[in-house]
């Protein structure tokens, strides 16, 4: 049996994030670029990055222990040469893109991956704002097949970094556009924007990891538009930069919406596994309604990319995140 040693692509290039997030800064406060810092809401983003380093720390091997016991099961053991990372690169992206957005479709899902999204600002330093409870939602389930297919968990693991490190240069509004090709193929700062923002039409949109392609092919790209700025945060932001509360917010906000009075079981489950926004008595938002909204009050924007063509028969009223 094979015993992979690789480098930790992540732990490597924690020099160049560093590095990266000063001379932003040092552009940004000089007038020498576009974007925006606030001292607490870096800070925050900062503790929210030690804290999922502690969390991989204390729980990684558990995942990877997970995964290793399914590699007993395995088809094959495809090795681990250039194409065979070449390959789960690209399967595990594909994983990526599906793992993104059930968690902007499920609730429970959503619970741990919404701290990533809870900053108003949009810098490099949004980058390391992630989750400390990724393992307790049970997502590790995407990439059990891969292991079962012959890839390795070290591998998975491995090529998994080179998407993390990828992802942390797209947060910033620096960087305008790249040149087309590569705005077609790869996710890049204006995608991931339009992912990032509150506004109706970029509302569940641009999941990719590193390539954009995904987002193409299933159906989810919607292009930045200059006419409407994004607006970062979540629709109901924390107003807060208490990390304990940006990691665990909506823990408690599914518990008080599970615990109330009246409700049926199925109505209970429903407030932890429908989508965010969800309620049983339509009283708050839900994408679906916001976006209907915004087309209602903006009937010429029905049908443009991420807009409905077409005011669906049911809404909400309170907006909700």
């Amino acid at each position: 049996m094979h015993d992979y040693h690789f480098p930790k692509v992540t732990e490597l290039a924690i020099p160049f994030f560093v590095a990266a997030i000063l001379l932003e800064l040092w552009m940004v406060r000089t007038r020498r670029a576009q974007g925006s810092f606030e001292t607490r809401d870096t800070l925050t983003s900062l503790m929210m990055g030690t804290g999922n380093v502690v969390a991989g720390l204390l729980l990684g091997a558990v995942s990877y222990a997970i995964l290793m016991w399914f590699w007993q099961f395995r088809l094959v053991d495809l090795g681990a040469s250039w194409w065979v990372l070449l390959i789960a690169f690209l399967i595990d992206d594909m994983r990526y893109y599906f793992y993104h957005r059930i968690a902007h479709r499920v609730r429970w899902v959503w619970a741990e991956h919404v701290n990533h999204h809870s900053s108003q600002h949009y810098n490099l330093s949004t980058a390391l704002r992630q989750s400390w409870t990724g393992l307790f939602t049970g997502m590790l389930v995407l990439q059990i097949p891969l292991v079962l297919l012959g890839f390795h968990p070290a591998v998975i693991l491995f090529v998994f970094g080179f998407n993390l490190v990828w992802q942390f240069w797209i947060h910033t509004e620096a960087i305008d556009k790249m040149p087309r090709w590569f705005e077609f193929i790869f996710n890049t700062p204006s995608h991931h924007r339009v992912h990032h923002a509150t506004n109706a039409r970029y509302l569940d949109a641009n999941y990719a990891g590193t390539l954009i392609i995904w987002d193409r092919m299933f159906g989810t790209f919607v292009p930045e538009e200059q006419a409407d700025k994004p607006r970062y945060g979540i629709v109901k932001n924390l107003g807060t930069f208490n990390p304990l509360r940006v990691a665990f917010h909506e823990y408690v906000g599914i518990w008080k919406d599970v615990t109330q009075p009246g409700l049926s079981f199925g109505q209970r489950l429903r407030y932890v596994f429908m989508p965010p926004g969800w309620s049983h008595d339509g009283s708050r938002d839900t994408t679906e309604s916001l976006k209907a909204g915004y087309v209602r009050r903006n009937p010429g924007e029905a049908g443009k990319p991420g807009l409905p063509a077409a005011e669906p028969s049911s809404g909400g009223v309170a907006p909700a995140e």
